[in-house]
């Protein structure tokens, strides 16, 4: 090796001018490697303003349903209290309600106008607050005196000098909550249209901390909520390894001298600092809240953290663009030797190999694993192509507890029909995401196909959409191999072929529906497994698929494709595979669920009677032993249902009932919303863009979008004529 070392050297020094072009290219190396560095770095930059951008507006999204919410309940209640202006006495009874139902409310009163009642004190200002010792016990009084003149107090002059609602800002109350509150108040007219007083709902701000800094797309990011003049409001805890920066960061809010930029989407502002604890390059993304209160929320993260893939991969680029230099000089060495034409074929098969390998990496890396089990169905899959790569594809992914399932069959062999394919699959994956029918989902992939096919190829494609509550099976088949049906016996799965993707842009693809029995296997494969050929052309064919399976009826779907494969194989004796070979299989297992708890209300759709659903969700959830955060987020979750139902099922004028039931079991809650409405099929919206400002966005999907990241698992299903929603949350989530 040392003396091959020093040929090797020695050659060189007699070749300048070739030394030389090692060096260049070595040094363009160099240059394209750092050009690559800065346009990677950019692009990952643009994509964080892009994710802090979705963040802030996520978080931004939950603290204003909390407000919402709060708006929502006091101003609900505007004309019960308008209507306990005659009875003085029962409004004690009303407020300590109210602040005992709605658990972050820390309390609830009205600040009459002076001398509002003559038999009561000229500055009343009956008042309930939860006591901070017992959070359950509502405590009551009478606050208004000269020492406190609440006529003076920021709240009440706003609301009424304006005559319209007001959010306050937050300050510390040393009374019930004893922390940081907000105060959202309303005037109160009487019967004669004037003010007779302000009602005030104090909202506690202690749940804002650990909210905000919930699951950040970085470990050391932290989140800040500042009033419109940059006060803090929520701040991380002092246990964050970054607590210290949090003072560094409001500052630097505050101060305009500070250098700053937008955003590309001009709703955001960066700031770029050092940190106090290291030294290392940090940035603060924040914005305002749209509306009353004109808050500021903020995202602090770190260069190295959102950055460490990049530094890593530069300095692997470095070791292999040395790598790379030296192998330059190899083959240069080799081609001055005389070895060029052979050096040329070697490349060229190295290259070709080394391709065909990262493709047929790829192409696995593209399946989702050969096992699943998951909510009653076990899935086994194999693909075994002819070639390098192939024109087979299986897949499957379950979504909003269903399995969404497929398999094909590009024409022809080799790379071009696994690009096809590839395209097929991927396009799968995509328009499953928003959409559960299996024939509008081929009907989409087809458009796609036939767009530029001019080299007519085609693909036999199955799609499979399973309920996994139910067991109801939606299908379509576009070309494919008739599926088999394994209990016991042995069936084709009645299917309508339909045209194969590719053929014709406009061809209507029909699906279909059954139910799947529990112990059901449902085998799919491509026709490299019924015309598979031994020495003599003789074809494996249909027939000795259903014996072997007929032998696995009661088995688990790998043993089942396991003995198949082994049968195929024993059956060809070695002559080599002409065909990609795929299978796979869904036994339908359902498991039951014991309950523990179930319970059922019924209401009309009359938005009135939320009321009733929001006690009636919140009873549930508190008794099956759910945190107060995961019960407000449950309520609100269910409520956005219900209430999506009542102004949408049912034709305008038209009464219904929603119904909606409970059941607990040790791991899960699950909530059912029943209608005998309209069909709608609100798991297919597509996910809201919530990096878009209000104007932006398309109307709709922000319902569905808070409902999903409030619960667990979102299903829907049409079932005898009616809307049936399920909504679950798990006990370890």
């Amino acid at each position: 090796m040392s003396r091959m070392s020093n040929q090797f050297i020695s050659f060189f020094k007699s070749h300048g001018k070739l030394s030389l072009v090692v060096i260049g290219v070595a040094l363009l190396l160099e240059v394209i490697s750092a050009v690559q560095y800065l346009y990677t770095r950019n692009i990952m930059r643009d994509e964080l303003e892009d994710l802090m951008g979705k963040e802030i507006t996520m978080k931004a999204m939950l603290v204003k349903g909390m407000l919402n919410y709060t708006e929502g309940v006091l101003n609900s209640h505007a004309d019960a209290i308008c209507d306990d202006l005659v009875q003085p006495d029962s409004i004690y009874d009303h407020l300590q309600w109210l602040t005992h139902v709605n658990k972050h409310f820390s309390g609830v009163g009205l600040a009459f106008v002076p001398g509002y009642y003559k038999d009561r004190d000229y500055l009343y200002e009956p008042w309930t607050y939860r006591d901070e010792n017992m959070p359950d016990t509502v405590l009551y009084g009478q606050l208004g005196s000269a020492e406190h003149d609440y006529t003076k107090l920021d709240f009440y002059y706003q609301t009424v000098s304006k005559d319209a609602p007001y959010w306050a800002e937050p300050y510390l109350n040393y009374r019930g909550a004893k922390g940081l509150v907000t105060t959202y108040a309303i005037p109160i007219h009487d019967s004669k249209g004037k003010v007779a007083c302000v009602a005030g709902v104090d909202l506690s701000l202690s749940w804002l901390s650990d909210t905000l800094n919930q699951r950040h797309s970085h470990e050391s990011s932290f989140s800040l909520l500042l009033t419109e003049n940059g006060e803090l409001i929520s701040q991380p805890s002092s246990s964050h390894p970054k607590y210290a920066d949090f003072d560094n960061a409001i500052m630097l809010i505050n101060d305009s001298t500070v250098s700053r930029h937008k955003t590309k989407s001009g709703h955001f502002t960066c700031i770029e600092f050092k940190s106090e604890i290291d030294g290392s390059t940090a940035y603060v993304y924040y914005a305002f809240m749209k509306g009353r209160p004109h808050w500021q929320l903020a995202i602090v993260c770190y260069d190295k953290e959102v950055f460490d893939a990049l530094y890593s991969m530069r300095h692997r680029v470095f070791l292999l663009m040395l790598l790379g230099v030296a192998l330059l000089g190899y083959i240069v060495y080799r081609f001055l030797k005389g070895n060029k034409q052979l050096a040329d074929i070697e490349m060229e098969r190295q290259r070709i190999d080394s391709e065909l390998h990262v493709a047929k990496r790829i192409q696995s890396e593209m399946l989702p694993g050969e096992e699943m089990t998951q909510g009653g169905v076990t899935l086994s899959g194999r693909l075994i192509p002819a070639r390098e790569v192939g024109g087979d594809q299986y897949d499957y992914f379950v979504r909003d507890d269903k399995l969404f399932f497929a398999i094909g069959d590009a024409s022809g062999k080799g790379v071009p029909s696994a690009l096809v394919m590839s395209v097929s699959h991927s396009l799968f994956r995509a328009i499953g995401a928003r959409e559960s029918h299996p024939a509008r989902i081929m009907h989409l992939i087809n458009e796609a196909v036939c767009q530029g096919n001019e080299s007519n190829m085609f693909v036999t494609f199955f799609i499979g959409v399973l309920d996994l509550p139910t067991g109801k099976l939606r299908y379509c088949n576009a070309g494919h191999d008739t599926p088999l049906l394994v209990k016991g016996e042995v069936e084709k799965f009645p299917v309508k072929s339909n045209l194969p993707l590719g053929v014709m842009n406009d061809w209507f693809f029909e699906g279909e529906e059954t139910t799947l029995e529990p112990g059901t296997t449902l085998l799919l494969y491509t026709d490299g497994l019924t015309e598979a050929m031994d020495a003599q052309h003789r074809q494996f064919g249909l027939e000795r698929v259903c014996e072997v399976s007929k032998n696995h009826a009661d088995a688990e779907p790998s043993r089942l494709l396991s003995d198949l494969i082994a049968s195929v194989r024993a059956f060809v004796k070695g002559a080599e595979q002409s065909d990609d070979l795929t299978l796979l299989a869904v036994r339908y297992s359902p498991q039951e669920v014991h309950f523990e708890l179930q319970e059922t209300l019924t209401v009309q759709n009359d938005v009135k009677q939320v009321t009733l659903v929001n006690e009636f969700v919140k009873n549930v959830a508190q008794r099956t032993g759910y945190s107060p955060e995961q019960v407000s987020g449950i309520q609100l979750a269910i409520e956005e249902a219900v209430v999506n139902v009542m102004n949408y099922a049912y034709p305008e004028g038209e009464t219904g009932e929603v119904e909606i039931q409970a059941a607990a079991s040790a791991d899960l809650l699950r909530f059912k919303v029943i209608d005998s409405g309209m069909p709608f099929a609100p798991t297919d919206a597509p996910d809201v863009d919530t990096s878009l400002s209000a104007e932006e966005r398309q109307i709709g999907g922000l319902g569905i979008f808070l409902v999903r990241q409030m619960m667990d698992v979102i299903n829907y299903e049409r079932i005898d004529g009616k809307n049936v929603l399920t909504l679950t949350k798990k006990r370890n989530c």
